[in-house]
Protein backbone atom coordinates (compact mmCIF):
# COMPACT_ATOMS: atom_id res chain seq x y z
CA UNK A 1 0.00 0.00 0.00
CA UNK A 2 1.28 3.61 -1.20
CA UNK A 3 2.09 6.16 1.91
CA UNK A 4 -0.34 9.14 1.83
CA UNK A 5 0.83 12.25 1.33
CA UNK A 6 0.35 15.66 2.73
CA UNK A 7 -0.02 16.63 -0.76
CA UNK A 8 -3.20 14.04 -0.84
CA UNK A 9 -4.77 15.58 2.33
CA UNK A 10 -4.57 19.11 0.62
CA UNK A 11 -6.49 18.08 -2.44
CA UNK A 12 -9.16 16.56 -0.31
CA UNK A 13 -9.24 19.91 1.48
CA UNK A 14 -9.34 21.88 -1.13
CA UNK A 15 -12.78 19.86 -2.17
CA UNK A 16 -14.60 22.09 0.45
CA UNK A 17 -15.87 25.40 0.96
CA UNK A 18 -16.13 26.68 3.85
CA UNK A 19 -19.53 28.55 3.39
CA UNK A 20 -18.77 31.90 5.50
CA UNK A 21 -15.59 32.92 3.82
CA UNK A 22 -16.41 31.17 0.42
CA UNK A 23 -12.85 29.39 0.24
CA UNK A 24 -11.62 26.35 0.70
CA UNK A 25 -9.31 26.18 3.83
CA UNK A 26 -6.03 25.44 2.25
CA UNK A 27 -6.41 28.60 0.14
CA UNK A 28 -7.86 30.86 2.74
CA UNK A 29 -5.06 29.62 5.04
CA UNK A 30 -7.34 27.41 7.77
CA UNK A 31 -5.06 24.53 7.89
CA UNK A 32 -2.58 24.95 10.58
CA UNK A 33 -1.07 21.34 10.49
CA UNK A 34 -1.58 18.19 8.93
CA UNK A 35 0.33 15.22 11.10
CA UNK A 36 0.34 12.09 8.76
CA UNK A 37 1.45 8.43 10.75
CA UNK A 38 0.92 5.59 8.35
CA UNK A 39 -2.32 5.55 7.53
CA UNK A 40 -3.28 7.88 10.98
CA UNK A 41 -3.87 11.54 10.09
CA UNK A 42 -5.03 14.51 12.36
CA UNK A 43 -5.87 17.83 10.48
CA UNK A 44 -5.90 21.19 12.51
CA UNK A 45 -7.93 23.75 11.24
CA UNK A 46 -8.02 27.52 12.71
CA UNK A 47 -10.35 29.85 11.22
CA UNK A 48 -10.58 33.55 11.43
CA UNK A 49 -13.93 34.00 12.95
CA UNK A 50 -15.53 32.68 16.04
CA UNK A 51 -17.23 29.20 15.00
CA UNK A 52 -18.87 27.38 17.89
CA UNK A 53 -21.95 26.86 15.90
CA UNK A 54 -20.53 25.18 12.95
CA UNK A 55 -16.94 23.73 13.71
CA UNK A 56 -19.17 20.36 14.55
CA UNK A 57 -20.39 20.05 10.91
CA UNK A 58 -17.32 21.59 9.54
CA UNK A 59 -15.20 18.71 11.31
CA UNK A 60 -17.52 16.11 10.31
CA UNK A 61 -17.11 17.50 6.56
CA UNK A 62 -13.32 17.61 6.26
CA UNK A 63 -13.56 14.02 8.31
CA UNK A 64 -15.62 12.51 5.40
CA UNK A 65 -13.13 14.18 2.98
CA UNK A 66 -10.07 13.16 4.10
CA UNK A 67 -11.11 9.56 5.18
CA UNK A 68 -12.08 8.97 1.27
CA UNK A 69 -8.08 9.11 0.89
CA UNK A 70 -6.53 5.67 -0.64
CA UNK A 71 -4.49 4.63 2.39
CA UNK A 72 -6.29 6.85 5.03
CA UNK A 73 -7.55 4.42 8.02
CA UNK A 74 -8.80 7.06 11.03
CA UNK A 75 -8.91 10.92 10.13
CA UNK A 76 -9.26 13.16 13.60
CA UNK A 77 -9.98 16.74 12.44
CA UNK A 78 -10.09 19.74 15.25
CA UNK A 79 -11.69 22.97 14.34
CA UNK A 80 -10.68 25.76 16.52
CA UNK A 81 -10.31 29.77 15.93
CA UNK A 82 -7.85 32.67 16.34
CA UNK A 83 -9.36 36.30 15.82
CA UNK A 84 -6.82 38.88 15.18
CA UNK A 85 -7.06 42.75 14.39
CA UNK A 86 -8.05 43.97 11.36
CA UNK A 87 -6.90 47.24 9.71
CA UNK A 88 -8.78 50.49 10.74
CA UNK A 89 -8.92 54.27 8.78
CA UNK A 90 -5.45 55.96 8.38
CA UNK A 91 -4.20 58.09 10.99
CA UNK A 92 -6.27 56.40 13.92
CA UNK A 93 -4.80 54.30 16.55
CA UNK A 94 -6.33 51.07 18.01
CA UNK A 95 -7.90 51.06 21.52
CA UNK A 96 -6.47 48.96 23.76
CA UNK A 97 -7.72 45.95 24.39
CA UNK A 98 -9.94 45.97 21.68
CA UNK A 99 -9.37 43.66 18.61
CA UNK A 100 -11.61 44.78 16.51
CA UNK A 101 -14.89 47.56 16.06
CA UNK A 102 -17.76 46.66 13.95
CA UNK A 103 -20.33 49.51 13.99
CA UNK A 104 -23.90 48.73 13.18
CA UNK A 105 -25.75 51.66 11.23
CA UNK A 106 -29.31 52.00 9.11
CA UNK A 107 -29.27 55.66 7.89
CA UNK A 108 -32.73 55.62 8.93
CA UNK A 109 -34.57 55.09 12.33
CA UNK A 110 -37.34 52.89 13.20
CA UNK A 111 -35.89 49.62 10.75
CA UNK A 112 -34.57 47.77 14.26
CA UNK A 113 -31.03 48.38 14.65
CA UNK A 114 -30.51 48.37 18.11
CA UNK A 115 -32.14 44.76 18.36
CA UNK A 116 -30.44 44.14 15.86
CA UNK A 117 -26.68 45.16 17.26
CA UNK A 118 -27.60 43.66 20.39
CA UNK A 119 -28.81 40.00 19.33
CA UNK A 120 -25.26 40.53 16.86
CA UNK A 121 -23.32 41.00 19.96
CA UNK A 122 -24.73 38.45 21.74
CA UNK A 123 -24.46 36.03 18.86
CA UNK A 124 -20.70 36.20 18.52
CA UNK A 125 -20.19 35.87 22.20
CA UNK A 126 -22.53 32.29 21.53
CA UNK A 127 -20.29 31.86 18.82
CA UNK A 128 -17.13 32.01 21.31
CA UNK A 129 -15.96 35.20 20.79
CA UNK A 130 -15.05 37.97 23.61
CA UNK A 131 -17.79 40.89 22.92
CA UNK A 132 -18.75 44.22 24.19
CA UNK A 133 -21.45 46.63 22.79
CA UNK A 134 -21.35 50.38 23.03
CA UNK A 135 -24.85 52.33 22.81
CA UNK A 136 -23.67 55.38 20.40
CA UNK A 137 -27.20 56.82 20.51
CA UNK A 138 -27.18 59.74 23.13
CA UNK A 139 -30.52 60.91 22.59
CA UNK A 140 -32.46 57.62 22.73
CA UNK A 141 -30.06 54.76 24.67
CA UNK A 142 -32.15 51.61 23.53
CA UNK A 143 -29.53 48.96 24.93
CA UNK A 144 -29.84 49.14 28.77
CA UNK A 145 -33.56 48.50 28.69
CA UNK A 146 -32.73 45.43 25.79
CA UNK A 147 -29.95 44.49 28.37
CA UNK A 148 -32.11 44.44 31.77
CA UNK A 149 -29.07 46.68 33.07
CA UNK A 150 -30.77 48.93 35.71
CA UNK A 151 -26.92 49.31 37.46
CA UNK A 152 -25.05 52.24 37.30
CA UNK A 153 -20.74 51.46 36.22
CA UNK A 154 -17.95 51.99 39.12
CA UNK A 155 -15.23 53.95 38.13
CA UNK A 156 -12.23 52.13 40.59
CA UNK A 157 -9.67 55.01 39.42
CA UNK A 158 -11.86 58.07 39.17
CA UNK A 159 -10.24 58.21 35.48
CA UNK A 160 -12.31 55.83 33.66
CA UNK A 161 -15.48 53.67 33.63
CA UNK A 162 -15.47 49.68 34.16
CA UNK A 163 -18.28 48.06 31.56
CA UNK A 164 -21.40 46.50 32.50
CA UNK A 165 -21.76 43.09 31.82
CA UNK A 166 -24.96 41.11 30.51
CA UNK A 167 -25.31 37.75 29.25
CA UNK A 168 -21.83 37.85 29.16
CA UNK A 169 -21.54 41.06 26.82
CA UNK A 170 -19.34 44.25 27.93
CA UNK A 171 -21.60 47.14 27.63
CA UNK A 172 -21.52 50.97 28.02
CA UNK A 173 -23.98 53.72 27.21
CA UNK A 174 -25.18 56.86 28.47
CA UNK A 175 -28.81 55.19 29.59
CA UNK A 176 -26.57 53.89 32.00
CA UNK A 177 -25.83 56.71 33.34
CA UNK A 178 -28.55 58.93 33.59
CA UNK A 179 -32.30 58.31 34.53
CA UNK A 180 -34.05 56.73 31.93
CA UNK A 181 -36.73 59.44 31.14
CA UNK A 182 -34.23 61.84 31.37
CA UNK A 183 -34.07 63.86 27.71
CA UNK A 184 -30.48 64.72 26.59
CA UNK A 185 -31.02 68.43 25.69
CA UNK A 186 -27.06 68.80 24.31
CA UNK A 187 -25.84 70.07 21.31
CA UNK A 188 -23.72 68.35 18.53
CA UNK A 189 -20.15 68.87 20.22
CA UNK A 190 -21.34 67.91 23.33
CA UNK A 191 -22.37 64.54 22.36
CA UNK A 192 -19.75 63.66 20.37
CA UNK A 193 -17.69 64.65 23.45
CA UNK A 194 -19.67 62.16 25.38
CA UNK A 195 -19.37 59.43 22.72
CA UNK A 196 -15.54 59.81 22.87
CA UNK A 197 -15.28 59.21 26.37
CA UNK A 198 -17.62 56.58 26.88
CA UNK A 199 -15.29 54.42 24.02
CA UNK A 200 -12.23 55.29 25.24
CA UNK A 201 -12.91 55.93 28.92
CA UNK A 202 -14.66 52.46 29.36
CA UNK A 203 -12.20 49.63 30.54
CA UNK A 204 -12.80 47.19 28.19
CA UNK A 205 -11.47 43.91 28.91
CA UNK A 206 -9.78 41.98 25.97
CA UNK A 207 -12.48 42.39 23.30
CA UNK A 208 -12.44 40.45 19.90
CA UNK A 209 -15.00 42.50 18.77
CA UNK A 210 -17.17 46.20 20.02
CA UNK A 211 -20.30 46.55 18.53
CA UNK A 212 -21.07 50.02 18.03
CA UNK A 213 -24.94 50.59 17.89
CA UNK A 214 -25.09 53.93 15.89
CA UNK A 215 -27.85 56.25 16.18
CA UNK A 216 -29.75 56.77 12.91
CA UNK A 217 -28.98 59.52 10.16
CA UNK A 218 -25.08 60.77 8.72
CA UNK A 219 -24.31 63.33 11.60
CA UNK A 220 -22.03 64.59 14.25
CA UNK A 221 -21.45 60.97 15.79
CA UNK A 222 -20.78 59.40 12.61
CA UNK A 223 -18.42 61.79 11.35
CA UNK A 224 -16.91 61.16 15.05
CA UNK A 225 -16.76 57.54 14.82
CA UNK A 226 -15.57 57.88 10.84
CA UNK A 227 -12.60 60.50 12.66
CA UNK A 228 -11.80 59.32 15.88
CA UNK A 229 -12.69 55.93 16.15
CA UNK A 230 -10.58 52.89 15.19
CA UNK A 231 -13.30 50.79 12.83
CA UNK A 232 -12.67 48.00 11.23
CA UNK A 233 -15.64 47.36 9.51
CA UNK A 234 -19.55 48.23 9.39
CA UNK A 235 -22.78 46.57 8.88
CA UNK A 236 -25.73 48.09 7.34
CA UNK A 237 -29.43 47.64 8.66
CA UNK A 238 -32.34 47.51 6.40
CA UNK A 239 -35.93 46.61 6.19
CA UNK A 240 -36.97 45.48 1.79
CA UNK A 241 -39.48 49.32 1.99
CA UNK A 242 -38.09 51.76 -0.83
CA UNK A 243 -38.44 54.24 2.05
CA UNK A 244 -35.31 52.29 4.22
CA UNK A 245 -33.41 51.27 1.30
CA UNK A 246 -33.35 54.86 0.39
CA UNK A 247 -31.32 56.03 3.68
CA UNK A 248 -29.86 52.38 4.02
CA UNK A 249 -27.65 53.42 0.39
CA UNK A 250 -26.99 56.82 2.31
CA UNK A 251 -25.68 55.30 4.95
CA UNK A 252 -23.30 52.70 2.97
CA UNK A 253 -22.05 55.48 1.01
CA UNK A 254 -21.01 57.58 3.79
CA UNK A 255 -18.59 54.45 4.99
CA UNK A 256 -17.33 54.50 1.68
CA UNK A 257 -16.35 58.14 1.57
CA UNK A 258 -14.30 57.45 5.10
CA UNK A 259 -12.90 54.53 3.88
CA UNK A 260 -14.56 52.32 6.26
CA UNK A 261 -15.21 48.78 5.04
CA UNK A 262 -18.69 48.01 4.61
CA UNK A 263 -18.97 43.74 5.68
CA UNK A 264 -22.57 43.66 4.66
CA UNK A 265 -26.17 44.18 4.87
CA UNK A 266 -28.52 42.63 6.73
CA UNK A 267 -32.80 42.71 5.95
CA UNK A 268 -34.40 43.02 9.39
CA UNK A 269 -38.31 43.06 9.66
CA UNK A 270 -37.64 40.55 5.97
CA UNK A 271 -40.83 38.75 6.07
CA UNK A 272 -44.06 38.47 8.52
CA UNK A 273 -45.04 35.25 9.87
CA UNK A 274 -48.40 35.23 11.40
CA UNK A 275 -48.23 33.70 15.08
CA UNK A 276 -52.12 32.23 14.37
CA UNK A 277 -51.90 30.35 10.77
CA UNK A 278 -47.66 30.33 10.11
CA UNK A 279 -49.12 31.98 6.90
CA UNK A 280 -45.39 34.43 5.65
CA UNK A 281 -45.54 37.13 3.91
CA UNK A 282 -43.62 40.09 2.27
CA UNK A 283 -45.26 42.64 4.19
CA UNK A 284 -42.74 45.79 3.63
CA UNK A 285 -41.96 44.47 0.29
CA UNK A 286 -39.33 41.63 -0.71
CA UNK A 287 -35.79 41.39 -1.63
CA UNK A 288 -34.33 44.79 -0.96
CA UNK A 289 -31.42 43.76 1.16
CA UNK A 290 -30.68 41.56 -1.52
CA UNK A 291 -30.85 43.82 -4.49
CA UNK A 292 -28.76 46.83 -2.67
CA UNK A 293 -26.16 44.53 -1.75
CA UNK A 294 -25.84 43.44 -5.60
CA UNK A 295 -26.25 46.75 -6.67
CA UNK A 296 -23.19 48.04 -4.39
CA UNK A 297 -20.86 44.53 -4.73
CA UNK A 298 -21.50 44.10 -1.01
CA UNK A 299 -22.12 40.92 1.00
CA UNK A 300 -25.58 39.88 1.75
CA UNK A 301 -25.22 38.89 5.25
CA UNK A 302 -28.45 37.64 6.41
CA UNK A 303 -32.53 38.20 6.83
CA UNK A 304 -34.87 38.63 10.04
CA UNK A 305 -38.22 38.12 10.00
CA UNK A 306 -41.03 40.29 11.36
CA UNK A 307 -41.90 38.71 14.35
CA UNK A 308 -43.43 39.60 17.98
CA UNK A 309 -41.08 37.44 20.44
CA UNK A 310 -38.28 39.65 19.25
CA UNK A 311 -39.65 42.78 20.36
CA UNK A 312 -40.66 41.28 23.32
CA UNK A 313 -37.73 39.32 24.15
CA UNK A 314 -36.14 42.94 23.78
CA UNK A 315 -38.44 44.68 25.55
CA UNK A 316 -37.64 42.58 28.54
CA UNK A 317 -34.35 42.86 28.26
CA UNK A 318 -33.77 39.28 27.55
CA UNK A 319 -33.20 39.58 23.42
CA UNK A 320 -33.69 36.37 21.31
CA UNK A 321 -29.76 34.66 20.81
CA UNK A 322 -30.41 34.47 25.08
CA UNK A 323 -34.17 34.20 25.55
CA UNK A 324 -34.48 31.30 22.75
CA UNK A 325 -30.97 30.05 22.19
CA UNK A 326 -32.12 27.22 19.91
CA UNK A 327 -34.68 28.62 18.37
CA UNK A 328 -34.98 29.57 14.54
CA UNK A 329 -34.40 33.16 14.54
CA UNK A 330 -31.69 32.86 17.03
CA UNK A 331 -30.02 30.60 14.73
CA UNK A 332 -30.40 33.22 11.96
CA UNK A 333 -28.42 35.96 14.29
CA UNK A 334 -25.82 33.09 14.85
CA UNK A 335 -25.06 32.61 10.96
CA UNK A 336 -25.14 36.45 10.43
CA UNK A 337 -22.41 36.79 13.09
CA UNK A 338 -20.35 33.94 11.51
CA UNK A 339 -21.03 35.63 8.03
CA UNK A 340 -19.93 38.89 9.10
CA UNK A 341 -16.94 38.01 11.44
CA UNK A 342 -15.94 35.92 8.57
CA UNK A 343 -16.21 38.40 6.08
CA UNK A 344 -14.16 40.44 8.32
CA UNK A 345 -11.51 37.98 8.72
CA UNK A 346 -10.70 38.48 4.90
CA UNK A 347 -10.09 42.41 5.36
CA UNK A 348 -6.19 43.02 5.77
CA UNK A 349 -5.07 42.71 9.29
CA UNK A 350 -3.27 45.41 12.10
CA UNK A 351 0.20 44.56 12.59
CA UNK A 352 0.73 47.21 15.00
CA UNK A 353 0.94 45.58 17.83
CA UNK A 354 3.60 43.26 16.18
CA UNK A 355 6.05 46.06 16.10
CA UNK A 356 8.06 47.86 19.24
CA UNK A 357 7.96 51.25 19.47
CA UNK A 358 10.68 53.20 18.31
CA UNK A 359 12.69 55.42 21.21
CA UNK A 360 15.96 57.65 20.26
CA UNK A 361 18.00 58.70 23.54
CA UNK A 362 20.09 61.73 22.82
CA UNK A 363 22.16 60.71 25.98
Amino acid sequence: MSEVTKEQIEDALKQIVDPYTEEDPVSGKAVKTIDIDGGNVTVNIVTGYPNKGFADDYASQIKDKVAAVAGVSDVIVNVGFKVVSHGVQKGVSMLDNVKNIIAVASGKGGVGKSTVSVNLALALSAEGATVGILDADIYGPSQPRMLGVTAQPESTDGNSLEPLTSYNLQAMSIGFLIDEETPMIWRGPMVTQALEQLLKDTRWNDLDYLIIDLPPGTGDTQLTLAQKVPVSGSVIVTTPQDIALLDARKALKMFEKVEIPVLGVVENMSTHICSSCGHEEHIFGEGGGLKMAEQYDVDYLGAIPLDGTIRADADGGKPTVVADPDGRIAQNYREIARRTAAKLSMKKKDYSAAFPNIVIDNA
